[in-house]
C-alpha cells in the first residue's frame, strides 16, 4: 500500500470507529508500518485540515470528526479485483452482482486496468484461501522492479532483483511470479517465504506469457472479471 491510498485508509478506519479512538501501536500494527510513521501520517493529515485529534491516557489515541469528512469516492483496479475473492462463500452472488456495478460505474481507464491486474492471475483449482501478504500485495500492480529478501527451503535468505508479472496460487499457497535477474527466466517465489521487498524507481515493461509457466495449461486458468 503506497503512502496517498494509507493516507485515506487511515481516515476511514478513523471514521469507522469515531467516537472512539484508536491509537498509534494499533494503527501501525493494522497498516503494517512503525508508530513513528503513523504519527507522521497523522500530522500530515492533520495539515491539509482533517479534524484529526489527539486524546490522552491509557485507553486514548486518534479521533476524527465523522461529521466533518466525507468518505473517499474513488476505487482502484484492486478493489475491483477484490471482490472476486467472495466467490465460495455465502456472498459470491451479491459479490458478483457488486463487482459488475463497481465495473459499470468505473473510469474506462480504471475498468480496463482491473481486467488486465486480474489477467495476471492465475489459478490452480480455487487457489489458497489464505490472503497474500501485505508486504508482496501490491507488487503486480505497482509494475515496479523488486528486490527480495527470499528464504530457501533450509530458511537461508537471500537478495535478488525480479520484475513480477503476476500470481499463481494452488490449493495450497501463493507465489509471486516474477522474472529473477540472477537466474534470467521466470521463477515461482512463494509468498510466505518473502521476507522482505523494496520496490526500486525502474518500472516493469515485460508481460507475463501463459507459454513460460512451466504447467499444463489445462491446469492453469487466469482470473477473470467477466
Amino acid at each position: 500500500m503506497n503512502r496517498t491510498d494509507r493516507l485515506y485508509a487511515l481516515v476511514e478506519e478513523l471514521r469507522a470507529v469515531s467516537p472512539r479512538p484508536r491509537s498509534a501501536r494499533w494503527l501501525a500494527g493494522r497498516f503494517e508500518v512503525s508508530t513513528r510513521t503513523i504519527e507522521r501520517d497523522i500530522a500530515a493529515l492533520q495539515g491539509s485540515g482533517v479534524p484529526i485529534w489527539a486524546e490522552p491516557g491509557r485507553t486514548g489515541g486518534y479521533v476524527v470528526d465523522r461529521a466533518h469528512t466525507l468518505p473517499p469516492v474513488n476505487l482502484t483496479a484492486a478493489e475491483a479485483v477484490a471482490l472476486h475473492r467472495l466467490g465460495g462463500t455465502p456472498f459470491a452472488g451479491a459479490g458478483a452482482t457488486a463487482l459488475r456495478k463497481l465495473l459499470a460505474v468505473l473510469p474506462a481507464a480504471d475498468a480496463a486496468e482491473a481486467h488486465r491486474l486480474a489477467g495476471r492471475v492465475h489459478l490452480i483449482g480455487d487457489g489458497p484461501a489464505t490472503p497474500v501478504p501485505a508486504v508482496v500485495a501490491d507488487a503486480v500492480s505497482a509494475r515496479r522492479v523488486l528486490r527480495l529478501r527470499y528464504a530457501d527451503r533450509a530458511g537461508a535468505a537471500s537478495a535478488r532483483e525480479v520484475e513480477p508479472l503476476g500470481y499463481l496460487g494452488n490449493p495450497r499457497h501463493w507465489y509471486l511470479l516474477a522474472w529473477c535477474r540472477l537466474r534470467d527466466g521466470l521463477r515461482c517465489f512463494r509468498t510466505d517465504r518473502i521476507r522482505g521487498v523494496e520496490a526500486l524507481p525502474e518500472v516493469v515493461t515485460r508481460e507475463l506469457r501463459l507459454d513460460d509457466l512451466d504447467i499444463p495449461h489445462e491446469r492453469v486458468r487466469a482470473l477473470s472479471l467477466v
